[in-house]
């Protein structure tokens, strides 16, 4: 479990995530119980003040939830365990933070390049392709996003299959 939390905290980081942040949510992953801030500080090492500002963007990015004990007032915490739904929450909160304004920014660079005669040839088609590349990403997840989880997984294990298929 120590091994697991540290390494997630790693990667954490390299994602652009708080290593202790990372480490809150491996934590509350793992935990059959709910757990509340003190002994998420306790467990973890960390400053409480530290493990609340966490909370509140675990909470932000919908990777944890809060409830209740009856007969404690203080507020416990319990991370989204469906492997699923965590992947498929982190990839939209990345789409939405990072990819969403990119293809916005690059929309305008590629409407200002229409007008602009100074811009060499090479660089204009550098910008409007990485655009048309961005839309068609952004696209073909829309478009799979919503399906099934049975039928994402069939696609999943059929990746090699559909490659050898669809050919070069």
């Amino acid at each position: 479990m120590q091994r697991y939390v540290v390494h997630w905290g790693e990667m954490g980081s390299r994602w652009g995530l708080n290593r202790s942040v990372a480490q809150m949510h491996a934590l509350l992953y793992l935990s059959p119980e709910p757990l509340h801030a003190d002994e998420i500080a306790a467990t973890l090492g960390i400053a409480r003040s530290n493990v609340s500002v966490g909370l509140k963007e675990l909470l932000s990015w919908n990777l944890v939830q809060v409830t209740q004990t009856l007969g404690d007032r203080r507020d416990f915490f319990v991370a989204q365990c469906d492997p699923w739904e965590v992947v498929r929450i982190i990839v939209e909160g990345r789409k939405r933070r990072e990819l969403d304004p990119t293809v916005e920014f690059l929309k305008k660079c590629a409407d200002e390049l229409e007008s602009d005669g100074e811009t060499p040839a090479y660089v204009k088609e550098q910008i409007t392709g990485q655009l048309e590349f961005m839309q068609t990403l952004m696209g073909w997840y829309e478009s799979i996003k919503g399906l099934p989880r049975k039928t994402l997984l069939k696609m999943m294990r059929m990746g090699q299959r559909i490659a050898r298929i669809i050919g070069d």
